[in-house]
């Protein structure tokens, strides 16, 4: 004869399973410096730009390109811009891309550790941009290490009229493309060329990332 079993006893006997906790994941900023978001401030700067300019969320929305929306939610620290969003308002309101991202500190002498660098990040992620320049105030010229992973493209949005780009290639082969003429640069190459067109970024080799130095140069400062 089988043994029968109080179904209800070994129920109550039993531990209750522990309850399932959500984990909600992180979110990755496009913006970030010693492992901060730079949204804040990116948000505080471009509400004061504005301002300046008496300019309505409309009314840079058609200059820029960017929709009121997205203005509007960045001006709020409510979404974080990419790379090209930040480009296109910094021309839109004729000024440098590090006047959007800069907060105001101390003047001195600094040291830039590479672990606690400001980097900027494309929205798919194969190219990043570190600052190799303090980020107190806006510049008249900016100095940058830029990273372009294996195979990977950045199309770049035109700059401010008569800003220009210093560019030499540290590491791997970059082909560069200005306003459709197609350079292709060894590593040790460098080229100068006027930013103020449509501009392209292209790592030709497939297996290994290539790291670029860039000076750029504006007409004058903000």
């Amino acid at each position: 004869m089988a043994k029968t079993v109080d179904r209800k006893a070994a129920s109550a006997a039993s531990p209750a399973p522990a309850p399932t906790r959500k984990v909600k994941p992180s979110a990755k900023s496009d913006l970030s410096a010693e492992g901060q978001d730079l949204t804040p401030v990116v948000g505080k700067n471009l509400r004061r730009f504005r301002a300046e300019r008496g300019l309505s969320l409309e009314g840079l929305s058609k200059v820029s390109g960017v929709s009121r929306a997205m203005l509007g939610q960045i001006e709020l620290g409510q979404s974080t811009p990419t790379i090209n969003v930040v480009w296109k308002i910094a021309r839109a309101l004729d000024m440098p891309f590090s006047a959007l991202i800069s907060e105001e500190r101390n003047a001195g002498t600094w040291v830039l550790p590479r672990a606690k660098a400001r980097l900027l990040t494309s929205k798919d992620g194969v190219f990043t941009s570190r600052a190799l320049f303090p980020m107190d105030r806006p510049r008249h010229v900016e100095f940058y290490e830029l990273r372009l992973a294996a195979g990977g493209r950045e199309d770049a949005e035109p700059h401010p009229q008569g800003t220009t780009e210093n560019l030499i290639v540290s590491k791997g082969r970059v082909a560069l493309a200005i306003d459709g003429d197609r350079r292709l640069l060894d590593e040790g190459d460098a080229i100068f060329f006027e930013a103020d067109v449509p501009h392209t970024y292209e790592n030709v080799d497939a297996k290994t990332e290539a790291i670029m130095h860039l000076v750029m140069t504006y007409p004058q400062k903000v």
